[in-house]
């Protein structure tokens, strides 16, 4: 678990916080004053709506004890303090009133998503027409206690949504491994990283995505970029960036690194040493060379990697110097095959053709030693693929990058385009022998894992937006948001985990289970969620948070203890016969040596003058000695032990007594609330039943209709559907892209062309005397040349006769 701590700005704020008008007070999470009543009636006025298509989360954590809200009414942020599992741990406590964090300017966008870097010092502020980011810390309070202002900043504002360029962005994402670096694709297949601490408004590396080979010709489905994720904590995918597009094809850019970026020194030795063993020392000369120039990289970008005198039991950290190769660019490696099965067509390696419509959110998610990718697609299908190779780095050599470097050369920025490896990759099949060689060039393939169907309705030509998370506490589970609600997603089989603990488990299917429904009937319309966050404490305990489009706040608890044990059956075992009767055991509030009664006793054989013996006698009080004996042994020890064990289960049967009777007040009150509601249930049976004859006298009448014996679609007829899926929103936003930067020229030009006006005015009016001249010349000269034309026709017709007369008399 993360704790970040900052010594400077918190110090004063809690100084603030305890004054004596400041009165907090710590209530549940979902009834908060921020999630009112009166704010949902203007949601529903219209003021919520995003734009279209667009998936939206307004809810970010710091991962300690703050939750951030960005309240889309108001146009600011809400600071909420939270409590994780108090008082019990199925709730959160929040404390109100929350800090009000508004921006120093005016935005002049509708904000959609908002994200948190590590440190949690700066807010990310991101919408389809703008982008800033908002500093925590280094504000200014207002005149109200609970409002603070903060210093936010544009970013990339000559790129990004300026008035004579219309480039938009489509995934916006904080680099795992630095506090400063911040991640942007945009709709020109360009992936930019910006340093905050050093330019806001120039990118410090720039990656131009050429998916298109040399020669060939593809679809636009194929070439429009659509997400991208950052990879983990794992070998090289630490140092790689995965991008989706349109079509379901997945691409890895390897090596990205920050500029001044801190990683473990473990890490960074540990890839170092495996270019070095299985690269350098290997036969083939592709896996030589790919390794040297991995190792030649290695060492300018951390040249502290070859010093042996730090101290690797304190685990250091290493920081990124700039550093780019000069006379090679990286190459896009993709799109990323499938593992094939001997049967499987061919033709389904690259793409998940059995998925509807297309890919529309992509997540990398680090599972043990696993690389989990998970596609989304529109038609409402998870793909869930898992790396079956490492990531390695690959450069094409002869395209230099462009350096931007200042005046001691030290690199500023760097802009690389970066095209797939012009060759045919080789298809992996599972029952065919693999070539375990390492350092060749080739991108690792996919291995299928499972294709998950969320059965999403599609109501729109669009399709479902879904969005996709991964649980921090508990790796093998995926949250999927999209229209209906949160779906819960638990990956049960992973192929180099199960290898490594030695277990032959079967290919389990994921386990799908429903969180949250947000349709409340089928005649009502769903509300969509807005916002999503998942938060988890130090014990093991779990939640999700959710604000739907009504400004409605939800809280739920996830079970994540033995959630991911397989059920065990014992085959050994005998199945119980019906006709066996079997014991039933007594409950364990009282031991069975108890229930079994008393010991009997065993009384000696009656002398024959017992009767005649006194009482008062010496074998009278023998024999009354031994009775008692007798009796003690049995009856009071017998007393005794059920006197202890009824006093110390008196508080466990009380506590199950009023269990009992508890349920059984639960159980009247619904009885009580079932009668009331007979009458009613009656009425809608009817109606139900009433209903039911209706529609099915309608679909008797669909029936007859001439177009309900139609036959289904052939296979290649549902492939040709869904490539025409895949167009749907992909070639019309390229186009309107076009149009729009068209639109941008025109402005310009027109700007441009007003000026010019005047200046063409007068040269005209300088012009037109000469040209004036010009033309009385011209029309001289062409009167004399139809004097000159006529009287040779003259001449013609003459030489003509003369000639006919010639022919005449020799005839």
């Amino acid at each position: 678990m993360r704790f970040n701590f900052d010594l400077s700005e918190p110090n004063t704020e809690s100084r603030r916080s305890l004054t004596p008008k400041e009165e907090v007070e710590w209530v549940p999470l979902q009834n908060h004053p921020v999630f009112s009543a009166s704010d949902a009636a203007e949601v529903g006025n219209g003021k919520f709506n995003s734009a279209a298509g667009a998936p939206r989360n307004l809810v970010a954590w710091d991962g300690a004890s703050r939750l951030y809200y960005w309240d889309p009414n108001k146009h600011c942020v809400h600071r909420i303090s939270i409590r994780l599992g108090e008082p019990d741990p199925t709730s959160i406590l929040a404390a109100s009133p929350s800090k009000v964090l508004q921006a120093d300017v005016k935005l002049n966008f509708e904000v959609d998503r908002i994200s948190i870097n590590r440190n949690g010092s700066a807010l990310l502020l991101a919408g389809s027409d703008g982008l800033r980011i908002m500093y925590l810390y280094g504000r200014t309070c207002a005149q109200d206690n609970n409002t603070i202002i903060c210093r936010t900043v544009s970013v990339g504002l000559p790129i990004y949504f300026s008035s004579g360029n219309v480039i938009r962005t489509l995934q916006v994402s904080w680099h795992p491994y630095s506090d400063i670096h911040l991640g942007i694709l945009s709709i020109d297949s360009v992936f930019r990283l910006f340093n905050l601490a050093s330019d806001v408004m120039q990118p410090e590396q720039e990656y131009y995505l050429q998916p298109v080979e040399p020669g060939q010709s593809r679809n636009a489905a194929s070439i429009c970029p659509v997400d991208f994720s950052f990879g983990g904590d794992h070998l090289w995918d630490r140092f790689s960036v995965f991008v989706l597009f349109s079509d379901g094809s997945i691409y890895i850019l390897c090596p990205i690194v920050p500029f001044g970026s801190v990683y473990k020194w473990e890490s960074i030795v540990e890839i170092y040493s495996d270019a070095q063993t299985f690269g350098l020392k290997s036969v083939n000369s592709s896996a030589v060379s790919n390794s040297s120039l991995a190792i030649s990289w290695l060492e300018a970008t951390f040249p502290d990697i070859s010093q042996e005198t730090m101290d690797e039991g304190n685990l250091p950290t290493i920081r990124a110097h700039p550093h780019a190769l000069f006379d090679s660019s990286l190459s896009l490696q993709g799109p990323l095959r499938k593992v094939c099965h001997g049967g499987e067509d061919e033709s389904l390696a690259v793409r998940g053709a059995e998925c509807e419509g297309r890919a529309v959110n992509f997540l990398y998610n680090l599972v043990s030693k696993d690389s989990i990718v998970v596609t989304a697609w529109s038609g409402g299908q998870l793909q869930i693929d898992a790396l079956a190779d490492e990531i390695q780095p690959i450069w094409t050599v002869g395209n230099p990058p462009r350096l931007r470097v200042d005046a001691h050369d030290l690199i500023l920025g760097l802009a690389m385009i970066c095209e797939p490896i012009s060759r045919e990759l080789p298809i992996v099949k599972l029952d065919q022998p693999v070539d375990h060689t390492v350092w060749l060039g080739h991108p690792p393939p996919l291995l299928r894992l499972a294709t998950v169907d969320l059965a999403l309705p599609r109501k729109t030509e669009s399709g479902s937006i879904i969005t996709i998370f991964a649980d921090p506490l508990m790796q093998e589970r995926i949250y999927a948001v999209h229209n209906g609600g949160i779906d819960s997603i638990v990956v049960h089989f992973l192929p180099f985990t199960s290898q490594i603990s030695g277990k032959d488990e079967p290919n389990r299917s994921p386990s799908v289970h429903p969180v949250l429904n947000t349709c409340q009937g089928e005649t009502s319309s769903p509300s969509p969620i807005c916002g999503f966050v998942s938060l988890f404490d130090s014990f093991g305990y779990s939640w999700i948070v959710g604000v739907t489009s009504t400004h409605e706040c939800v809280v739920i608890e996830m079970k994540t203890w033995n959630l991911l044990l397989p059920i065990q059956i014992d085959t050994e075992k005998k199945p119980v016969e019906l006709g066996e009767k079997k014991e039933i055991d007594a409950p364990d509030i009282i031991s069975k040596e108890l229930l079994s009664g008393p010991k009997v006793v065993l009384l000696p054989q009656a002398s024959p003058n017992l009767r005649s013996v006194a009482a008062d006698s010496i074998e009278g009080r023998s024999t009354l000695h031994q009775y008692f004996k007798l009796f003690h042994e049995n009856y009071v020890e017998y007393a005794h032990k059920v006197y202890f064990e009824l006093k110390h289960h008196a508080p466990q049967l009380k506590r199950i007594i009023d269990d009992q009777h508890a349920r059984l007040g639960e159980a009247q009150e619904k009885l009580l609330k079932v009668e009331e509601k007979q009458s009613r249930l009656g009425e809608k049976i009817d109606h139900a039943i009433q209903l039911h004859n209706s529609l099915e006298q309608r679909l008797q009448r669909l029936r007859n209709l001439p177009g309900a014996h139609k036959k289904p679609l052939s296979r290649a007829e549902r492939e040709f559907k869904s490539q025409l899926d895949q167009f749907t929103g992909v070639e019309s936003d390229a186009l309107h892209s076009s149009i729009e930067a068209l639109r941008a020229r025109l402005r310009r030009y027109t700007q441009s062309s007003k000026g010019e006006t005047g200046n063409q005015q007068r040269q005209i009016l300088a012009k037109n005397n000469v040209r004036d001249a010009q033309i009385s010349q011209l029309r001289s000269s062409i009167e004399k040349l139809s004097l000159v034309n006529s009287e040779n026709s003259k001449k013609v017709k003459l030489v003509e006769s003369a000639l006919k007369k010639q022919e005449s008399s020799k005839c």
